[in-house]
């Protein structure tokens, strides 16, 4: 679902959010992206790619959703949320959808053409596709993170009070609460429900490190805990009905809710800056223990083979996963590259996109990406692109 969003703007408001609602805690989280979800989830910040050839490609995007505004892909038409609402427009840059409502510090999380937009530390929540609003609840408490599945039921994880330490609540597709956990130890970070609707995996803080623990939404017990002392869980995701991939600051590991573990794959004496996860394919900006921006990106098949590895010396602001390729936005402009790293050039000489902060790749004819900052929405796209 969104890592580069997951993402990494995402993981600094929830930090905030998380230090401001439980000032005893003391986090020293990673500024990761995810964008989509995303998109770091905590989020976390991409939603499912498919081809899509229409006659007509916008060059420039143009919404109006307020500011600090986020981005995520639904299926090739990029979604947008902002201090005013949120916002769907499609792959020639007319609207879809537009719900107009208030957030202080909106953020989005995307899977499988489906978006949840939620204001940290705020109450609102809106589910959403590309042409309507699904869901729309209030939370009874300020929201820490929240997350949606393929078929439409979400989670939200917020600080409501009376004792507890966090909640997670399961909402299906209409809104209704299916399910709720309710934390007297140990502050919730984000929640994510199974593909199958059948289990959810909650991540939390303790005095000692992380956890995850696995529930049976037929049952109030749970199924299985996995405790991480002295590292921190920077974010989890189900691969599948079983699985759930767990990425800490030095690993990315696979668990599942009967205590099995694998590691997928090791950052081998680096450090996590960001990553990006879509369908099969997983992209990781690890950096070295050293001064600077010198580091690597790798990318991974979902079963932890190493697809391609380059060195980098350059600041990357954020990263997205396509179908096929890598969208890298540096501190210099935006560069794209295949599965295995081989850089793409882009279809035509671009005005420099410096000053940008989000990329999404969007699946549109033959690849593009939208590159935005806080007022411009721009897309680029790779050689040999239909574009007009």
């Amino acid at each position: 679902m969104t890592g580069d969003d997951k993402s990494k703007r995402k993981l600094r408001r929830l930090i905030g959010i998380v230090f401001s609602l439980a000032s005893l805690v003391v986090l020293t989280y990673i500024a990761i992206a995810l964008i989509s979800g995303r998109g770091l989830k905590l989020s976390r910040l991409t939603g499912a790619f498919s081809s899509r050839e229409p006659a007509e490609l916008a060059e420039e995007y143009f919404f109006d959703v307020g500011r600090d505004r986020v981005f995520a892909n639904l299926e090739g038409r990029p979604a947008a949320a902002g201090t005013l609402g949120v916002q769907v427009l499609d792959a020639a840059g007319e609207e879809t959808l537009k719900d107009p409502f208030r957030m202080a510090t909106p953020a989005l999380y995307a899977r499988d053409g489906l978006a949840i937009a939620f204001d940290i530390g705020g109450t609102a929540v809106r589910v959403f596709n590309n042409e309507e609003i699904l869901a729309s609840v209030e939370a009874a408490g300020p929201i820490i993170s929240a997350s949606v599945n393929r078929n439409g039921w979400f989670c939200v994880c917020a600080q409501e009070g009376g004792g507890y330490k966090g909640t997670a609540t399961v909402y299906n597709g209409s809104g209704s609460k299916e399910y709720r956990v309710s934390l007297a130890s140990g502050y919730v970070l984000s929640a994510e429900l199974s593909p199958d609707n059948r289990n959810l995996a909650v991540l939390n803080l303790t005095v000692g490190g992380s956890r995850v623990t696995f529930y049976d939404l037929s049952s109030d017990s749970t199924d299985n805990v996995y405790e991480l002392p002295g590292r921190l869980i920077v974010d989890i995701r189900y691969l599948n009905s079983n699985e759930l991939l767990v990425i800490t600051d030095g690993a990315m590991t696979v668990i599942d809710r009967h205590g099995s573990v694998r590691e997928l794959f090791s950052f081998s004496g680096g450090r996590l800056r960001g990553y990006a996860i879509e369908g099969e394919y997983i992209a990781l900006h690890l950096l070295d223990y050293g001064v600077g921006y010198h580091g690597r990106l790798a990318t991974l098949a979902q079963n932890g083979e190493l697809l391609g590895e380059i060195v980098t010396n350059r600041d990357i602001v954020s990263m997205s996963v396509g179908a096929g390729f890598v969208a890298v936005l540096r501190g210099d402009g935006l560069v794209f590259y295949d599965i295995t790293l081989g850089e793409i050039p882009p279809a035509e000489d671009r005005a420099p996109t410096v000053g940008a902060t989000q990329v999404v790749a969007l699946s549109v004819g033959d690849g593009a990406a939208i590159v935005a900052g806080d007022h411009s929405a721009t897309v680029i796209r790779l050689t040999g692109g239909s574009g007009p």
